[in-house]
């Protein structure tokens, strides 16, 4: 009986970095990995299928050089976003791609972020919003950032978070196209225990939003809020996506257990 070959497994007529490339093609096409995800790196090649440096290198060139993915000099190499229309996938419940932030996204699946800075002022009196029937209120001093989020001079994204001041002194200063999450957890040392996320579906009519709409278009709008152990909340976000320019993924975790709906504060 024939062996069985399976995909990642080299064709022996073929070069083996030509068979390797093409399976993780292959896995890009079947949309086991998405635009913006990371492709194993050259070490990762060389332990998990035994090949040499020159072997794994190759591989990674193969695939960028037919257009799948582009690397990114010390980070990575990255899935592009090859889809007619451009569409941006987003998957709620992900802790990584909300540790990877917005701007680095865009990056790796090959756009160019800018962002617009509307407002950055300190409220004193601090938050609060309800999502998925659960009261979270930051108490003040907290940053409100109103920021519109641009990818290749499409505005695709009207953001707006309020983070507090108490758990992250200083915040303010840094720039505001970095991961907030990651700054969270790196800077200022904080656990994030959840992030809970809702997401629905808004009608904007032409003229009244900072999008340059031409007829009435739907926008999904996200609310999140994050928090850390001993639920302290650190982040709350409002945000608006273009409706034309964005699917959403989602991650059901059936382990997490139901939590009660009481009011939490930071």
């Amino acid at each position: 009986m024939e062996k069985k070959r399976t995909v990642a497994e080299p064709e022996t007529h073929k070069a083996k970095f030509i068979a390797l490339s093409e399976s993780i093609i292959d896995k890009i096409k079947r949309g086991e990995l998405q635009p913006g995800d990371q492709i194993p790196s050259e070490n990762e090649l060389i332990k998990t299928f035994h090949i040499s440096n020159t072997t794994a290198r190759k591989t990674l060139l193969e695939i960028e050089s037919k257009g799948w993915a582009r690397r990114i000099k010390g980070k990575g190499t990255y899935v592009l976003n090859r889809t007619e229309d451009h569409h941006l996938l987003r998957t709620l419940g992900s802790i990584y791609a909300t540790r990877r932030g917005f701007h680095d996204s865009l990056i790796a699946e090959g756009f160019t972020p800018k962002n617009i800075v509307l407002e950055k002022t300190i409220l004193q009196d601090g938050i609060s919003s309800e999502i998925n029937g659960r009261h979270f209120i930051i108490d003040g001093p907290v940053m409100k950032l109103h920021q519109l989020r641009y990818a290749d001079d499409l505005l695709i994204k009207d953001e707006v978070k309020y983070i507090s001041l108490t758990l992250c002194p200083k915040i303010n200063r840094l720039p505001t196209e970095i991961s907030y999450f990651k700054v969270y957890e790196d800077n200022y040392r904080l656990k994030i225990a959840e992030v809970q996320q809702t997401l629905g579906v808004k009608i904007l009519e032409p003229n009244t939003t900072n999008f340059d709409l031409s007829k009435p278009t739907p926008v999904f709008v996200l609310d999140s809020a994050v928090i850390c152990t001993g639920d302290q909340i650190v982040e709350i976000e409002q945000s608006y996506y273009h409706g034309d320019k964005y699917k959403f993924a989602v991650i059901a975790n059936p382990e997490q257990l139901q939590r009660p709906s009481n009011p939490i504060t930071s």
